[in-house]
Formats: C-alpha cells, sequence, structure tokens
C-alpha cells in the first residue's frame, strides 16, 4: 500500500496486544482498549465508551468515521423498514415543533400477486410561512436521520455557501437570512415543483460557512503575496472621518495579481502625531516585506502625511512615496472650481440646475425638448462632477433655448414668476455660454484623465507622465496656445504635481514604455533622465546589478537582441509594457525584473474600489466580546476582500453614476419652500421613464474632443 492511501480496515491502524482479553492498542496514541470496535470509535473519534484519539492523521479519522457512520445506517435502516405501522406516533425527539403542519397523507398501495409494499411520503412542515421537508422514518429514507452534515449532498452544501458569499460579499447583517421575505425570495428562485431546499441558519452563516470562505479566502491571499517577489507591490492608504469623529485608516496592498485588504486603524488619538503614523506605515512595511514594497500611495497632502512620508522615504530608501493620482487631479479640479471667472459660470450653472430639477413640470418639459434624462451628471468623483454637469449643458444649449421660448415654458406658472424669468434670461445669455466654454477648455482634459485612472486598465505607470503632459498640451491648444489665458490653468497642475504627485517611478514608467520609447516624438528632458537614474540607484543597491542594468541599457536603447526582434517592435504599442518585457527581456534578467517591478505598479489609491467604510467603523468599536471580536475581524477581512477579488471583473468602472443624491446640492433649493408652492402633481410620473445616461460627453464626444492619448487592451 501506497503512503498516500489509508486502509480503511480498523485492524491495520491498531495491534493485538493480548487476545485471551481482546485488548488491542492504538498504532498512533498506544491507548489500549477492549476489541477493534472501540478502536474504530476511538479513531473516528465518535462519541462512545471510549475517548477519541488525539494524535490520529486526520485523513485515517474522516475514514474511520465515515465507515462507522455507514454501518450505523445500514443498521438503523434495517430496523426502521421493518416498522408494519408507519401511521404509529412519532417520538418527539423525532419530531419538530412547527407553528403550522400539513400533513400528507401516507399511502399504502399493494399491487396483485405481491406483497403489500408501502410508498410513505414526507411531511411537509411550514414554519413562519416557509416550508421545509421533514423526513418521515421508512425503509428507504432512514439513513436521513443522522448528522445534518453528514446527510448534506454536496449541491446543497455549495448552494449554502453560494448564499452565505452573497451575504459577506454585500456585507449585509446575516440576520436578514432568516427573515421570511429573503426565505420567499429563495423559494421562488428555486424554482415551482421543488420543495424541501433547506436555507442556511443564522449559525451556519457565523459558523461552518464562514469559516470554509475565510479558509478560501486565506489562500486567495496568500497567492496574491507569493507574486509580490517577482512583481513588487504598492500599499495603499484610504483615510476618512466618520460620524463619530473618529479618523481611520484602511490599509490595502495593490500588484497585478490583485489586492487585498490588510487591516484597519484608529488614528483619532493621534491624528496629528507623525511618529504614530509613521510607526503604523513601518509595521506595514515589515510585514509585507520591505524588498516587496515599491511604493507608498496616500489619500491626502496633510502636513502630517507629507512629514511621515519623507521620513519613511529617508529610513527606507527603496521605497517612494506619492498622493493618489485621482485625488491629485481633483485637487486641481477644485482650485480650478475656485477661480473667479470659474466660479461664477458654475454659480450661474447649478441655478439653472436648481431650478429645472426642483420643480416637477419643467423638469418633464426640458426632457421633452432635450436628449438628456437629467442636466446634472453625477459622478464618484466630487469636483468631476460641476464640469460633467457643465458640458452637459452647453450639449443642450439650443435644445434649452428653444424650451425657454417654448408656448409650452409660457402656459408654466414659472415663466411668469421671478426665478422662472431669471433662469430664462441666463439661459440665452451669450456671455453664460462663452463663459461655461472657457472653463470647459481648462478642465475637461482633467475630467479625461480621470476617467482613464478609474477605468479598468491597471497598466497605469507606464501613461501617467505622458498622460498629464498631454492634457496640459489639449488645454494650451484649446486656448490657441496664448500663454496669458492656458498659463494659470497650467501653474495650478504644476503645483500639485510638482509637489504632491509626481513620484521618479512615473518618468521612468514613461521611458521603460516602448510604446513611447520608439516613438519618434520620445522626449527624454532631465526629469526624465534624472528619474531613471534615481530609480536605478535607489531600487538596486547592489552596485553589481547596477552596472549590469546600466549595460543592457544600451541594448534597449539601441533596439538590439530580443529587443530589435520583429514580433517585439510589432508588439511596442499592442501589449502592456510590462506584458512586453516579459517577452522580450529575458536576455537581460536584471533590467527586466527592474523594469517589472516598475511597470507592475499603479498610480491611483484606495479610494477607486469604494470600500464599504461601515464594517471597519464597526469593527474598531472597543469592548466587544473577544469571540465576537474575532468573527467581526473575519467577516470584514472577508467581505473586503471579496470585493477586491470581484472589483477588476466589472463592466461600469466611469465616473459618471447613474443615480443622483436627492439631497445634491446641484438639485436641491429650499426644499420646504419648494415643497409648499409646487402644487402639481407631475413628479410622480418623472421616474417612471426610462433614465439613460449620456456617457459620450465623459468619453470625449462631447462639445470638447480632447482626450488623453492612452492605450487599453481587450
Amino acid at each position: 500500500m501506497n503512503a498516500s492511501e489509508v486502509s480503511a480496515n480498523v485492524r491495520d491502524h491498531g495491534k493485538v496486544i493480548d487476545r485471551q482479553k481482546n485488548r488491542v492498542q492504538c498504532n498512533y496514541c498506544a491507548k489500549m482498549m477492549s476489541g477493534f470496535s472501540r478502536l474504530r470509535y476511538h479513531l473516528g473519534c465518535v462519541k462512545g465508551d471510549v475517548a477519541p484519539c488525539g494524535e490520529v492523521p486526520e485523513n485515517v479519522k474522516e475514514l474511520i468515521k465515515t465507515k462507522l457512520l455507514e454501518l450505523k445506517r445500514g443498521s438503523l435502516g434495517k430496523e426502521v423498514g421493518n416498522l408494519e405501522f408507519p401511521d404509529l406516533p412519532w417520538k418527539r425527539k423525532l419530531y419538530p415543533t412547527p407553528s403550522v403542519i400539513e400533513h400528507r397523507k401516507l399511502q399504502t398501495t399493494q399491487k396483485a400477486g405481491s406483497d403489500c409494499k408501502k410508498d410513505v411520503q414526507k411531511d411537509r412542515v411550514s414554519d413562519n410561512g416557509v416550508t421545509k421537508d421533514v423526513p418521515l422514518p421508512n425503509g428507504r429514507n432512514g439513513s436521513q436521520v443522522v448528522d445534518h452534515k453528514e446527510r448534506e449532498d454536496s449541491s446543497s452544501r455549495q448552494a449554502k455557501k453560494c448564499i452565505g458569499r452573497f451575504f459577506y460579499e454585500l456585507g449585509a447583517d446575516l440576520s436578514v437570512a432568516m427573515s421570511p421575505g429573503f426565505q420567499r425570495l429563495i423559494t421562488a428562485t428555486v424554482g415551482c415543483g421543488q420543495i424541501g431546499y433547506k436555507l442556511p441558519s443564522c449559525q451556519d452563516l457565523k459558523g461552518w460557512i464562514l469559516k470554509e470562505e475565510v479558509k478560501e479566502m486565506q489562500q486567495y491571499v496568500k497567492d496574491v503575496r507569493n507574486s509580490w517577489a517577482s512583481t513588487g507591490c504598492s500599499i495603499l492608504l484610504d483615510g476618512w472621518m466618520d460620524e463619530k469623529g473618529r479618523n481611520l485608516i484602511n490599509v490595502l496592498v495593490d500588484c497585478p495579481k490583485g489586492t487585498i485588504y490588510i487591516r484597519s486603524y484608529d488614528l483619532s488619538a493621534s491624528i496629528a502625531d507623525v511618529d504614530v503614523l509613521q510607526f503604523i506605515i513601518e509595521e506595514i512595511i515589515e510585514e509585507v516585506g520591505i524588498e516587496n514594497v515599491v511604493q507608498i500611495i496616500a489619500y491626502s497632502i496633510s502636513d502630517c502625511m507629507e512629514a511621515a512620508g519623507q521620513r519613511l522615504t529617508e529610513k527606507f530608501r527603496t521605497v517612494f512615496w506619492t498622493v493618489s493620482a485621482s485625488h491629485c487631479i481633483e485637487l486641481m479640479l477644485e482650485k480650478i472650481g475656485m477661480m473667479d471667472p470659474t466660479r461664477g459660470i458654475l454659480d450661474k450653472a447649478k441655478t439653472i440646475t436648481k431650478f429645472v430639477h426642483s420643480h416637477a413640470t419643467v423638469l418633464q418639459l426640458m426632457r421633452n425638448y432635450t436628449s438628456s434624462y437629467n442636466l446634472v451628471k453625477p459622478s464618484k468623483i466630487k469636483w468631476a462632477k460641476p464640469f460633467l454637469t457643465l458640458e452637459n449643458i452647453l450639449s443642450e444649449k439650443d435644445n434649452l433655448q428653444n424650451m425657454f421660448v417654448s408656448a409650452g415654458w409660457n402656459s408654466l406658472i414659472w415663466s411668469s414668476r421671478e426665478e422662472g424669468k431669471r433662469v430664462a434670461a441666463l439661459v440665452v445669455d451669450p456671455d453664460f455660454w462663452t463663459g461655461a466654454g472657457m472653463v470647459l477648455k481648462a478642465t475637461i482634459p482633467l475630467v479625461r484623465v480621470l476617467n482613464w485612472i478609474n477605468g479598468g486598465d491597471k497598466s497605469q505607470m507606464g501613461y501617467i507622465y505622458d498622460t498629464m503632459d498631454q492634457a496640459k498640451e489639449a488645454i494650451a491648444k484649446e486656448f490657441k496656445h496664448k500663454k496669458s489665458q492656458y498659463m494659470p490653468f497650467w501653474e495650478v497642475i504644476d503645483e500639485i504635481w510638482n509637489k504632491h504627485l509626481y513620484s521618479p517611478l512615473h518618468s521612468t514608467g514613461y521611458y521603460l514604455n516602448p510604446h513611447f520609447f520608439y516613438s519618434s516624438d520620445f522626449h527624454c528632458d532631465a526629469e526624465v533622465a534624472s528619474g531613471m537614474l534615481c530609480c536605478i540607484v535607489r531600487m538596486v543597491p547592489d552596485l553589481h546589478v547596477q552596472d549590469l542594468i546600466g549595460l543592457q541599457l544600451d541594448h534597449y536603447l539601441l533596439a538590439e537582441g530580443a529587443f530589435a526582434q520583429g514580433s517585439a517592435f510589432d508588439q511596442r504599442t499592442n501589449i502592456p509594457p510590462v506584458l512586453w518585457w516579459s517577452r522580450y527581456g529575458l536576455q537581460h534578467p536584471e533590467f527586466q525584473r527592474f523594469a517589472t517591478r516598475i511597470l507592475s505598479q499603479t498610480c491611483d489609491g484606495a479610494s477607486r474600489y469604494e470600500l464599504k467604510k461601515s464594517l471597519a467603523e464597526k469593527l474598531l468599536i472597543k469592548g466587544r466580546n473577544p469571540i465576537e471580536q474575532q468573527r467581526l475581524s473575519d467577516l470584514t477581512f472577508l467581505h473586503y476582500n471579496l470585493h477586491l477579488q470581484s472589483f477588476n471583473s466589472r463592466l461600469n468602472t466611469d465616473i459618471v453614476l447613474e443615480e443622483i443624491d436627492p439631497m445634491d446640492e446641484w438639485i436641491v433649493e429650499e426644499a420646504n419652500q419648494i415643497l409648499s408652492q409646487n402644487s402639481d402633481s407631475a413628479w410622480m410620473d418623472l421616474d417612471c421613464e426610462d433614465a439613460t445616461i449620456n456617457e459620450d460627453l465623459v468619453h470625449g464626444k462631447g462639445p470638447s474632443g480632447i482626450q488623453p492619448k492612452v492605450e487599453t487592451w481587450f
């Protein structure tokens, strides 16, 4: 018998010590007992007249236990099958106590010329309006009265795990599974004619299902961790203030294999303490492994965060510090939005949207005249929304102007009121439309970059440097290269880029991207050259390896060896840069590893994943029972990592949202007065139509055709 095979014969796992007294000894713990029958219970760890074995291998225990239960089921089946009176009442310990019991009649059929055969069906128990199956004892189904877990078939068990995963991924209250409404939903989903499907109990969801799902997720996390050695990784920080005023942080780690959740922290007691923040991040670096960390991406430009970043990069020379690209671009948009001319145009646009969306009849009229279901374009990025909305308004300029001079408008009571007259005058004011166009020339290129960053493509490091340059050039082009007009916006962009966003990794990623490096317009200025040198010196401490990279760099520069192959030339623009290096950098392993670790990193922070903050907030409440705290920790770990695991498979990663927040400042205006004045009931029919979000504008098909040159692969 091979070492991998396990014998089901109990005699192979024990030996006879005294034949006269029938004494046998366990091969694993050396315990003595009477006969092999007791040894079987001992090895299977089944409760009986003998203590379970603590040394028996798991596979042996399960095999012996299974065989033992099969013997018990066979014996029980024979005993139950011999019952001649199936109508006898059950023992109370075998019968449930439901609120409603529906008995199916026990049918006895007799065939001519044959013995009497009994056809005993199952009783159905309706508890809280939900039908469940209860097995009645008979010759066929007697085995179903054994342990619940043992009698479940694999499909039923898998179905329960799927329900559990649904709750874990949603981050929902597990007690919802016990609600009659959810149970009716599952019963209806299972389909007509199928009865007896058993939902997982709340204890199942907190017990064996949670345990198995956590175990599977731990294996996934382990697989992701194992990839860090080759690709490197980025530590992502995500901070916020909850309703209780606590300052909390989630820590994620990102790499091409996937993004995983590490843990959460409460920094409320030391929010401005650089030492505490530095200590926490150092703890994460040590856990991830300093040899694996390429960069840390912060969520804030606060003085404390910046100081911690400076200390960490001085202590860990191989690690770079930057701020989330989407956050920095949002800061650029915010600063531009606060400039006097821009703010004035946005205020006028907000006046239009508030008026239209505050009055049902006006909103309905607008929808009749325009192709937009709503004027407001909600976005997951706060400061993208004003400019997306303004772009949408500009695209509907002619339709809006026609609407406010139409007979339909003049028939409304709002056309004769001061508020309505003011908005109507604004819509036909040429200065407003001219100003709106100027604002969009300066901001839409940045909105395009935001949309790209938040997209599904993770090959950002090789493109962010060139994409930001293109955004600036697009702004200059829109202003016909008149320096006096575009320079105020360039200054805002450069200030945030230089102080917070730029990292030597960005310019080095540009250099290592064959799509740009071998193009005719590649420009290696001082920033690109110094960035490349900085990354080599800091990321490769070994001087000998640095020299090798320098020699191999010449081959890349001259397109020699594998870099000169026809396929390498053809694929420069067709595949992601990191994949190109994996295929054509094999002759230069040191340079290949250096390029792979840089091009494998993201530029964006943790906010793009939109993690559910309430779980971390609940987890960080003190004073909970240790067992419950561990269970909540498992639920948080599982929920966040399930969410991150499925994030990249989502089809819609646009920054445009489908639903408008009913309390959004772009649609809410003196709600109490509006409710008292608006006596029409047209609002009840407004949401009955199909809503179609016009996403062409954010993809470069609106009035401004500006769009960064980025590559995507499918």
